[in-house]
C-alpha cells in the first residue's frame, strides 16, 4: 500500500497530464460525469487508473489505493475477479457476438427469474440508463399512456432529462452544475415529472393533476436509508388505482442489499425493474425484468439492438450472479458493512470529532457537523484529499466488494482517523491552509421537486 504523504500535485502528475490532453480531445473530458476531476479532490486525487485487482487499483503514477467507489458500484465481487474473467475469456474463445441468438440469453433469463421477485420476463440492454429508457418505452406501450412520474436518477436519455425543462434555469437546480438539457427536445417537457420521495401526498396530487395520462412511476426504491414503513406499498396502491405501472430502478440498489435486490429486502414487488452495474461485475450489461402482464406487450414494440445479444455481458452476468449465490453475498455484505460502520464509529470516537456514521450496511457514510452549511463542500473535499494522500479512494461513503478484507477496514479506519484530525484543525480556523484541492462541485443532484 502506497502511503506517500507528499502534499503536492506531483504525485498524480501523469493523471493531470492525461486530463489536459483529454480537454483537447473529449468534450467534457470523461465519458461519465462522475469521473470528472471535480468530483473528487482535484488536483490531489488520481484521475486515471492503470490496473485494478480485488479491492485496490493502481493509478497511472503508480500509487495504490483501496477502492471504496468500485466503478460507481459496478464492481461487486472485486476488480478482475478470476472466476468471472475466466468465464469471459472462455466465451471470447467461442465468439463474442453471433449471427444467431445465444443460448446464454435463455440461461440468464431463467437465472434472473429465479432470483428477482418481480421477474417473469426479461429484456437485455448494455447499461442502466438504457435499461430505464427501455422500461419507459415498454410501460408507455403497455398502458397506452405517455407520462412518467419519477423520483431519483434514471440516466441521460431524453425521456428523463426533459424534466429539466420544468426547472427554472436560474435556480441552479439542474442535476449537474454547468450542464443543461441542451439537445433535449423541448416538446418533451411535461412528459416526465419528478415527485418527492417519501411524500405520498405529493405523488397523489400529481396523479390527480395528470389523471388518466400516467403510464408509470419510475423510482429508486431506497437510497441511503430504509424508507418509511408502508410508503412503497402506498406508492404501489396509487399506481394500480390509476392503471399505472410501478417500476423500480435498481441499477444502484441491486444485488448488494440482498440477492433479490432491494425489492426482496423491502418486501415489495413492483411491476417492472431495471438492473445494470453489479449484475456483471464491471462488464457492460443491463436488463429490464417484470411481470408477464407488463412485459409481454413489448413483443409488438420496436425495441432492438445488435449488441444486446453480446455474449460477453451475458456470460459475465450468469457467472457473477452464480458466484454471488455461491459466496453467500447477502450475509457477507451485512457482516462486512456492520464491521465497517463500527470501525468508522471507533475512529470518530477516538478523534473526538463531531460526526456521525449513518446509512444502511451496504454504504456506511460519514457526515461531519459543521458550524456553517457553506463549509460542507470544503470539508468534504478536504476529507477526500486527505484520504487520497493516505492511499484510500473514497468520498464519505464506503461501498465494499466481496474482495474487501478486514485489513482494508483497519487501514481505512486509521486513515479516516488521521484525516478527521486534519478536519478538526480546519474547523478551528486552518481550512485555507490545509485545503490543497479545488473545492469539489456540488454533489450530483437527482431531479426532484
Amino acid at each position: 500500500m502506497t502511503t506517500n504523504m507528499t502534499t503536492t500535485k506531483s504525485r498524480v502528475q501523469a493523471s493531470l497530464d492525461l486530463y489536459d490532453r483529454a480537454e483537447e480531445l473529449i468534450p467534457g473530458k470523461t465519458q461519465l460525469i462522475s469521473r470528472r476531476a471535480s468530483s473528487f479532490a482535484h488536483p490531489v486525487s488520481p484521475i486515471y487508473a492503470d490496473h485494478a485487482k480485488g479491492s485496490r487499483f493502481v493509478d497511472v503514477d503508480g500509487n495504490e489505493y483501496i477502492d471504496w467507489v468500485n466503478a460507481v458500484t459496478a464492481i461487486i465481487l472485486g476488480h478482475a475477479d478470476d472466476v468471472v474473467d475466466d468465464a469471459v475469456r472462455d466465451q471470447i474463445g467461442k465468439g463474442s457476438l453471433f449471427t444467431l441468438n445465444s443460448p446464454l440469453e435463455i440461461e440468464l433469463a431463467e437465472l434472473l427469474i429465479d432470483t428477482i421477485p418481480s421477474a417473469e420476463m426479461v429484456r437485455y440492454t448494455k447499461g442502466g440508463g438504457e435499461s430505464c429508457a427501455v422500461a419507459v418505452r415498454i410501460a408507455r406501450g403497455t398502458t397506452g399512456k405517455d407520462k412518467i412520474l419519477f423520483s431519483g436518477y434514471h440516466g441521460w436519455h431524453d425521456w428523463y432529462q426533459s424534466a429539466n425543462y420544468l426547472v427554472d434555469p436560474e435556480s441552479g437546480e439542474f442535476p449537474f452544475a454547468g450542464i443543461e438539457p441542451t439537445g433535449v427536445p423541448k416538446a418533451l417537457a411535461g412528459t416526465a415529472i419528478p415527485f418527492i420521495y417519501e411524500d405520498i401526498d405529493n405523488l397523489r396530487q400529481l396523479f390527480e393533476e395528470n389523471k388518466g395520462e400516467v403510464a408509470a412511476v419510475m423510482m429508486e426504491p431506497m437510497r441511503s436509508e430504509r424508507p418509511k414503513d408502508g410508503y412503497l406499498e402506498a406508492v404501489k396502491d396509487l399506481c394500480h388505482a390509476n392503471d399505472a405501472l410501478l417500476i423500480f430502478d435498481e441499477v444502484s440498489s441491486g444485488w448488494r442489499i440482498s440477492l433479490g435486490s432491494a425489492q426482496e429486502w423491502l418486501g415489495i414487488t413492483p411491476d417492472m425493474s431495471v438492473f445494470a452495474k453489479a449484475m456483471s461485475n464491471g462488464y457492460p450489461m443491463g436488463c429490464v425484468v417484470g411481470s408477464r402482464e407488463a412485459m409481454e406487450p413489448a413483443d409488438r414494440m420496436f425495441i432492438s439492438s445488435s449488441y444486446w445479444s453480446d455474449n460477453i455481458g451475458l456470460a459475465a452476468s450468469v457467472t457473477t450472479i452464480n458466484e454471488l449465490k455461491r459466496r453467500n453475498s447477502t450475509e457477507f455484505f451485512k457482516e462486512f458493512g456492520d464491521k465497517m460502520a463500527a470501525a468508522l464509529q471507533d475512529a470518530v470516537d477516538s478523534v473526538g470529532i463531531s460526526a456521525q456514521v449513518t446509512g444502511i450496511h451496504t454504504a456506511p457514510t460519514l457526515s461531519f457537523d459543521v458550524p456553517d452549511p457553506a463549509m460542507n463542500k470544503p470539508i468534504n473535499t478536504l476529507f477526500i484529499q486527505e484520504m487520497a494522500k493516505r492511499g484510500i479512494f473514497a468520498p464519505a461513503s464506503f461501498k465494499a466488494t466481496m474482495a474487501h478484507t478486514d485489513e482494508d477496514i483497519a487501514i481505512t479506519a486509521e486513515a479516516a482517523a488521521d484525516s478527521m484530525r486534519v478536519i478538526m484543525r480546519a474547523l478551528e480556523g486552518e481550512l485555507d491552509a490545509l485545503l490543497e484541492a479545488e473545492i469539489g462541485r456540488e454533489p450530483f443532484r437527482r431531479i426532484v421537486r
